[in-house]
């Protein structure tokens, strides 16, 4: 009787297997107790970083938070630029709707802080909408040039909404209305500790939120928009969809940063923080840290806040400016794929997990009897 055998249990002949002493990278079966193991240790490291930012100094504490916000805001850019592929320059404007949200529901309407973060996302969630119908019928630069508009444009309609934002002047919301609620244990002199914590958690329940999509079916939709959209219209998957839904999703992440933004500053004031610059550094963190990876973000966030703060001590003034710039270019040089990516890639020379095979995947099945001539005639030919 026949038999067909799984090519992948063929040994390899001497001219495709390894060059002698060479060892590839060491297998590590997803799901098995090692890999298990490896993610608990990661788990515990990140817990142990945590719990030891919540013991520092109210400003070292701040610096922390204000990454961790940043962080926020570059996994809603990297949720629609990285794995969808649509170019946004103007993400600045989502975290200032964000910011603004809040500053006014606190200010205007006498409403707590905490209370005003789901308003702040889901008007940054149907802003995201609209902003994405433009990315149906363009992409790439074109589409580049219509997020900086909205980038532009936003400081002016702040300018112009000068009653409800307080235009030119600013928005201070007093420390007073950014008290920490009663069931939190946290006092009113405990602020920075409050928002630390919260930042942190929000940070995490992003990071959950957008990995599950990105490992579901939906994840494999973005990548198929991302890599070729007649392909993946052509496979039945809804390309309008995708990248409406791809911005909304992005402006509502990025308008959370906003929101904690403005309980972190306090000051709002258009025409200094939510410019077209603050959306080139949101890309800058995006690409030093990783494209369409989950860490990058973090990473990102980290480089955008501590890295300025500390070639500001190196040098001033416009030589400090030279010198984050030489950094930056640096690390884009080194890694390509960002930091995280030049992180992930390094540890592939050694490590490499790998989905675990189906049970019976590689043995030798018997054929049935009507294969068996199809079998003989694919061996003669």
């Amino acid at each position: 009787m026949s038999t067909l055998i799984d090519k992948n249990t063929a040994a390899p002949s001497q001219d495709s297997g390894p060059s002698e002493g060479r060892r590839g990278p060491r297998i590590i079966l997803r799901g098995s107790s090692t890999h298990r193991a490896i993610i608990a240790a990661g788990l515990a490291v990140a817990a142990i970083v945590v719990f030891w930012g919540g013991t520092l100094q109210p400003f070292e504490q701040g610096q922390l938070t204000r990454a961790a916000i940043f962080a926020i805001a570059i996994l809603g850019l990297n949720f629609t630029t990285g794995y969808v592929g649509l170019l946004s320059v103007g993400h600045s404007a989502f975290l200032g709707l964000g910011a603004y949200t809040t500053g006014v529901l606190v200010v205007n309407y006498n409403q707590t802080a905490l209370s005003t973060i789901p308003v702040a996302m889901a008007i940054c969630f149907v802003v995201g909408l609209l902003v994405g119908i433009p990315a149906l019928r363009i992409r790439g630069l074109y589409l580049a040039i219509v997020t900086l508009a909205l980038g532009v444009a936003f400081p002016e309609i702040v300018a112009r909404l000068g009653g409800l934002t307080g235009g030119a002047e600013g928005l201070t919301i007093r420390r007073t209305l950014l008290r920490p609620p009663e069931w939190s244990g946290f006092t009113l002199g405990e602020k920075d500790q409050w928002l630390y914590w919260l930042t942190i958690v929000c940070l995490v329940l992003a990071f959950v939120v957008l990995r599950n999509i990105i490992k579901g079916r939906y994840g494999m939709a973005m990548n198929a928009v991302r890599q070729n959209e007649i392909a993946a219209a052509a496979s039945g998957v809804n390309i309008a969809a995708v990248k409406l839904f791809s911005f909304a999703v992005s402006g509502a992440i990025t308008g959370l940063a906003g929101s904690l933004f403005a309980m972190y500053i306090g000051s709002l004031f258009a025409e200094g923080s939510f410019t077209v610059l603050a959306g080139i550094t949101l890309l800058i963190g995006l690409v030093v840290g990783g494209e369409r990876t989950m860490a990058g973000p973090i990473i990102g966030g980290l480089v955008v806040v501590f890295l300025p703060y500390y070639t500001s001590d190196i040098g001033g003034g416009q030589a400090s400016a030279v010198l984050f710039a030489i950094v930056l270019i640096a690390v884009v040089f080194v890694a390509p794929d960002g930091i995280a990516g030049g992180i992930r890639r390094l540890v592939r020379r050694f490590v490499r997990v790998e989905a675990q095979r189906p049970a019976g995947a590689g043995q030798v099945l018997p054929s049935a009897p009507d294969a068996a001539p199809v079998a003989r005639r694919g061996s003669e030919d």
